[in-house]
């Protein structure tokens, strides 16, 4: 089963809580989804050379409150703030509650899975070798902590005479199936001249015992 289903869903509810946080009756829950997921899409279109790892989206009394996980913070919040208000006046026009922008700094990107395949997959469509820009990745994860890293890349990977294959490179260890075992997920897509690559990548972080709180973090307006 753990090399099958998606190890972040595996593990809500042990030590991993939802991306969305709230409660809804009958008649707001599919609405409120639907808002979900397209100020999620806005986002990953329009912020994406800002590192977007995660939107963790909060909705109390009212409210909408939008936790944006970036390994460049400085790109979104703009000079003086003047861009994250703008990013929160476009926002607002997906939903009827107010809406407010936190900015979470992310403080270690080469250890969050999400930004290792954003970056591996922008590499290979600046037609980078994918075995130096996988190996590099599994490199840095090591080195900035990791207990073990997993990045497999499939599709057309040596370019357009080649097969469709997966080729992956692994360090360290991965248990998928252990479930106090923190192990971050993050997928990509680079599309190409020649078809579309698809990147993921599994980082061990070790175990946790506790749920993370991660949009609880200390947040920058």
């Amino acid at each position: 089963m753990g090399q099958k289903v998606n190890p972040i869903g595996l593990r809500l509810g042990i030590n991993r809580t939802w991306d969305s946080r709230w409660y809804a009756g009958e008649a707001d829950y599919a609405k409120w989804i639907a808002e979900d997921f397209k100020i999620r899409k806005f986002v990953e279109k329009n912020l994406e050379n800002a590192g977007v790892a995660k939107v963790v989206i909060e909705r109390p009394a009212q409210k909408c409150r939008v936790f944006i996980h970036t390994a460049r913070p400085g790109v979104i919040i703009g000079k003086k703030g003047a861009d994250i208000e703008t990013l929160r006046k476009k926002l607002q026009k997906f939903t009827d509650s107010q809406v407010f922008v936190n900015i979470v700094e992310i403080r270690k990107p080469d250890l969050d899975a999400q930004l290792i395949a954003d970056n591996i997959a922008s590499q290979i469509k600046r037609r980078v070798s994918y075995r130096r820009a996988m190996k590099r990745a599994v490199q840095n994860a090591m080195m900035n902590g990791a207990l073990g890293v997993k990045i497999s890349c499939s599709g057309l990977v040596g370019g357009a005479s080649s097969i469709a294959r997966t080729e992956w490179y692994m360090e360290g260890s991965i248990p998928l199936h252990t479930l106090r075992a923190d192990i971050d997920y993050g997928f990509a897509e680079a599309v190409t001249g020649y078809g579309i690559i698809a990147m993921k990548v599994w980082i061990n972080n070790g175990e946790r015992y506790d749920i993370d709180r991660s949009a609880e973090e200390e947040v920058k307006n």
